[in-house]
């Protein structure tokens, strides 16, 4: 088969908060007199897993506005700070919003460019489908890689959130691309694998962190991989 388009996740996907996420919280913290390993954030991430599943489940968008983003957000953090024994107030949750949405302290991964260019050159055209809020675009342009990406689908803009297919037929309309001609990669077997591959694309699992080892479907740790997961040769 060979594939049209490419749609990827943007987060953990495409770009990260740098140093990481860890790193970046333990400065906040830091800022406001309290020493936390990032390796004791990292190990209590797993905890807020489940807001973002009942969130789902429950029709709640997150994204769709500054003020849903707000309040959504200050409940994922309140329970990462109730996890890790801190004091999370309004003061705090103001710091970290101000942190986490600022352009500046996000990277693009290491193997995004080679890769898109590898496949830009092999005539398949590129997308982004992403949970995120508008300023995704932002952060896009501040990293200057728009225009490697002929399709951009943010749920922050168009108020519909993944796993709903509607996110995925949206940019395949915008692109004039069949599912079954497309590959979706993300990072979240239940947000991106899983939702691609029921409206028929084949979703592919960027594992970067070797979180599921054990997944069923196609799974690749880089980026790097992506070109040969999909058939196209060195």
């Amino acid at each position: 088969m060979a594939y049209r388009a490419v749609f990827f996740d943007a987060g953990e996907t495409i770009v990260y908060p740098h140093p990481s996420f860890p790193e970046l919280l333990a400065q906040v913290l830091r800022q406001d007199g309290q020493e936390v390993d990032p390796a004791r954030i990292r190990d209590k991430v797993p905890v807020v897993v489940d807001i973002f599943t009942r969130a789902a489940e429950e029709g709640e968008l997150w994204s769709t506005s500054p003020e849903r983003s707000r309040r959504f957000w200050a409940r994922v953090y309140g329970r990462l700070f109730e996890e890790l024994g801190l004091p999370f107030g309004d003061r705090m949750a103001e710091r970290i919003q101000e942190t986490f949405t600022d352009v500046g302290n996000y990277r693009l991964f290491p193997d995004v460019l080679t890769t898109v260019d590898r496949l830009r050159r092999a005539g398949v055209r590129l997308g982004v489908v992403s949970n995120f809020e508008e300023w995704l675009e932002r952060l896009l342009e501040s990293l200057a890689v728009t225009t490697y990406f002929d399709v951009r689908v943010i749920s922050g803009v168009e108020g519909v959130e993944k796993p709903d297919p509607k996110i995925f037929h949206l940019a395949l309309e915008r692109m004039e691309v069949g599912p079954e001609e497309s590959v979706y990669v993300g990072d979240s077997p239940q947000f991106d694998v899983e939702p691609a591959t029921l409206v028929g694309m084949l979703g592919i699992l960027l594992d970067r962190r070797g979180r599921f080892p054990d997944h069923a479907g196609l799974r690749i740790t880089s980026l790097e991989e992506l070109p040969g997961a999909i058939g196209l040769a060195a």
